[in-house]
């Protein structure tokens, strides 16, 4: 996984409530073992007029020229649905490192820690002044620090973050790459304790 220490970037509004994981990522496209390739699906139906890639759809965020970045900023109760890794899988296969919501379901939440997606929960009043900016404001989210800052505004707030996930994030590991790190104290005491 890639290292995330400081994400400074402009950021794509999605301001809708209970964004299921079939809509970030449909079940039709769930085939794939690996994964590349899915951040063309991601929102799928909402991107496009009947799945066709030729008829997007001009007023959704992600079709909008005006919006970018590595950062998606939704409404609360993001990632509810079903367990589908995948989710994370899309976001982070089109291009964001972090997911800012005043409210993730839970196994959205580890999946996306797990894959190096930041999903970064605030509060409702500090989300709807997020969703104020124009859109070429910036956010500045310090994984080190757990803020998450208005860069226009200076208008900063905490995030909380379990800290073998943050570790993990800081570092670039996944479970595998943080049991390598550890190995010479594994080895250390494997030998202490024989």
């Amino acid at each position: 996984m890639k290292a995330l220490q400081k994400i400074q970037s402009c950021f794509v509004p999605l301001p809708m409530e209970n964004i299921d994981t079939d809509q970030i990522i449909p079940a039709r496209f769930l085939k794939a073992t690996t994964r590349d390739g899915f951040g063309k699906n991601l929102f799928r139906d909402w991107r496009y007029e009947n799945n066709d890639e030729a008829k997007p759809k001009a007023d959704f965020a992600l079709n909008n020229s005006i919006y970018g970045g590595e950062i998606l900023v939704a409404g609360k109760n993001f990632g509810c649905g079903s367990s589908r890794e995948h989710a994370a899988w899309a976001l982070q296969d089109y291009g964001f490192n972090a997911v800012i919501s005043s409210f993730f379901a839970d196994i959205f939440k580890n999946n996306a820690l797990n894959n190096g997606v930041l999903p970064v929960t605030v509060s409702e009043p500090f989300l709807q002044k997020i969703f104020e900016q124009g859109n070429e404001a910036t956010l500045s989210i310090d994984v080190e620090k757990q803020t998450i800052t208005i860069d226009a505004t200076g208008e900063q707030e905490p995030f909380e973050l379990n800290p073998y996930k943050k570790t993990c994030l800081l570092n670039g590991y996944d479970d595998i790459d943080f049991l390598l790190s550890r190995r010479a104290a594994i080895t250390t005491f494997e030998k202490e304790s024989a």
